[in-house]
């Protein structure tokens, strides 16, 4: 039985709040995780862009809906290009390892492998660690002299997109804006399979990678919360919420909330045969339905590429271990799991 450790803060929200409707998490904050009432909340009005998870303003200058749609539709675009060489399906990929790590690396190498070292460095999970860390990195490479992404030169789009970039601080903001276009991808969707490794492997053969990673997404949601700074329209929607109050849009509850859902703590992909994710209520791994991530549509092909070649390597999380921490992150996810070859089939 693998046991998943939650930060203690974490560990609270379930303890206090599952279950509950609105409630008050700070003087200056309410929490909802009842789904009607976070309907409401999210329909009120669009998120402001200090409030938006990856385009808020880069060094003080902020970044129209227009640029950053065409910026995804760039990398969307190189995913495409990258999804289209795994085809046939590579025999010869070694994805044992430490997770979410091992499949970071591969997802940077199969999306951004031709990318300059100054760009593809700009995705390494220890930047994660501080900004401050992000931005002496990204600092340093705009200080070299040179284009990050030469014209002509192979490699992505979206390292295209730094190739016009001249003087520092043009070229500072052009990789920020590719770390805040590329990092995500790679991320999400390698903690997306780790976390449905953990969970769930070794998986039903006949169960879909589909419904195994919406399962995921429901008992560890990427977003586990949605922040919405204290605006007038709130507290029109829900008298609970003061004028002051910041409200924090829980998935994390919703998604075990035992009011939808049956068993709702147990990781059951079937229950995916007769549910629709973009409509199942209080399902919100990509945001709700007035204003969806727009990079879901890159996460859900590359998670389902990375679990089958991971299923048909005949990988499993190591029967030696027993536990997995489950930090404090924007980003929702265990650590540290290590997958090896199943013993069952290497004995075979």
């Amino acid at each position: 039985m693998r046991r998943t450790l939650f930060h203690p803060r974490l560990a609270a929200l379930f303890r206090d709040h599952l279950g509950q409707d609105v409630f008050r998490l700070e003087p200056d904050t309410v929490g909802v995780a009842g789904h009607e009432a976070a309907d409401r909340i999210l329909a009120a009005r669009r998120a402001t862009e200090t409030e938006r998870p990856t385009f808020k303003p880069l060094h003080g200058r902020s970044i129209s809906r227009g640029e950053a749609s065409s910026v995804m539709r760039t990398v969307g675009g190189d995913v495409r290009e990258a999804l289209q060489r795994t085809r046939p399906r590579p025999g010869d990929v070694d994805l044992s390892g430490v997770w979410p790590l091992r499949g970071h690396l591969f997802l940077r190498d199969l999306i951004l492998g031709q990318d300059p070292y100054r760009l593809r460095i700009l995705m390494s999970r220890n930047l994660e660690l501080t900004p401050k860390l992000t931005w002496s990195v990204i600092a340093a490479g705009a200080a070299l002299p040179g284009r990050p992404g030469r014209r002509g030169a192979p490699s992505t789009a979206l390292a295209g997109l730094t190739a016009d970039a001249t003087g520092y601080h043009e070229r500072r903001y052009a990789m920020g804006m590719y770390r805040r276009a590329a990092a995500p991808v790679c991320f999400t969707v390698s903690t997306l399979v780790a976390n449905a490794l953990w969970l769930g492997s070794p998986f039903d053969p006949d169960t879909p990678n589909r419904h195994i990673l919406h399962e995921a997404m429901r008992l560890l949601p990427p977003s586990w919360n949605i922040l919405r700074n204290a605006s007038p329209e709130y507290p029109a929607v829900d008298d609970r919420i003061g004028a002051g109050d910041d409200v924090l849009v829980l998935p994390l509850l919703s998604h075990r909330d035992p009011k939808l859902w049956e068993d709702p703590h147990a990781f059951r992909p079937e229950r995916w045969e007769t549910l629709d994710p973009d409509t199942a209520p209080g399902y919100l791994p990509f945001g709700h339905s007035s204003e969806r991530c727009w990079g879901r549509h890159m996460v859900m092909p590359l998670a389902e590429l990375l679990l089958d070649l991971v299923r048909g390597a005949g990988l499993d999380v190591s029967p030696d271990q027993g536990s997995a921490k489950v930090p404090l992150l924007g980003l929702l996810g265990v650590e540290d799991v290590r997958v090896t070859k199943a013993r069952h089939r290497a004995a075979a």
